[in-house]
């Protein structure tokens, strides 16, 4: 279905999400019923891949990829007044793919881009449409080169916790940023060969099996044109591609040609 690979030791996890699933679809049955439900007719399909993802995130974690967009790709784009297409494959509740967004605002307020985000977690997806955070004022979420008024709004709103506010994405960032449902673990992407100039697919692979991490690559690098770059997270590895790739920087791969 997914792909997402459980080990053993996440049996105490398993569990709890099992019967948060039997209290969100109000299921009448046990786990073994809904499981069954799940299995042969399709029934909550949805809840149970919403309810096992994991979707811990925030903006400009590993904020070294966004300095790297910022001071070696896009000046690139810039230089040939051309537009830059980026994809995350993995866009959870949005903060990356408007991190992504955000950073190439700052660089230029002219350069045309535009960013596909995709997740399988639909609950997420429509988090990131909406575009609210909560945002604790003196958190170092955002790197110092970012200054969050100038893309966010804040929003008023009681039962805070201390210095936290809501702050809401801008329109026009909001505008640069297509979100959709994708399974990664999918056999074929609903994307052109070598379509994108940029690829972020971090901290997601973790969750498959090493097998199925390698199919994932080598799909998600045939979307990437020759000289795009692929950004990893930092526990991740490039398995078969470090032979059609070249190293630019922490797990920063530039596509030097395909694979056959």
């Amino acid at each position: 279905m997914a792909g997402i690979t459980l080990t053993e030791n996440k049996d105490i996890m398993i569990a709890n999400r099992l019967d948060k699933l039997i209290r969100n679809t109000g299921f009448n049955g046990n786990i073994s019923q809904l499981l069954d439900e799940i299995e042969h007719n399709k029934k909550f399909t949805t809840e149970f891949i919403n309810t096992f993802t994991t979707n811990k995130t925030h903006f400009f974690r590993e904020d070294f990829h966004f300095v790297d967009l910022r001071d070696r790709v896009l000046p690139m784009f810039e230089k040939l007044n051309s537009e830059i297409k980026m994809y995350c494959s993995a866009s959870s509740t949005g903060e990356e793919p408007y991190s992504m967004a955000i950073t190439v605002k700052e660089f230029s307020s002219t350069l045309r881009a535009s960013i596909v985000a995709t997740d399988i977690d639909t609950e997420v997806l429509q988090y990131a449409v909406n575009g609210v955070y909560r945002f604790q004022k003196s958190s170092k979420e955002f790197p110092e080169w970012i200054k969050p008024q100038k893309y966010f709004k804040r929003r008023i709103q009681k039962n805070l916790i201390g210095d936290e506010i809501l702050i809401k994405v801008n329109d026009d960032i909001k505008s640069m940023v297509t979100f959709g449902k994708m399974n990664l673990n999918d056999d074929e992407y609903p994307f052109d060969d070598e379509f994108f100039d940029v690829v972020f697919c971090r901290n997601v692979l973790i969750y498959f099996s090493s097998e199925d991490q390698n199919k994932i690559l080598k799909k998600l690098f045939r979307l990437l044109k020759i000289g795009g770059t692929l950004y990893l997270g930092h526990s991740e590895s490039p398995q078969d591609l470090i032979n059609h790739s070249k190293r630019v920087g922490q797990n920063i791969f530039v596509k030097q040609r395909n694979i056959l």
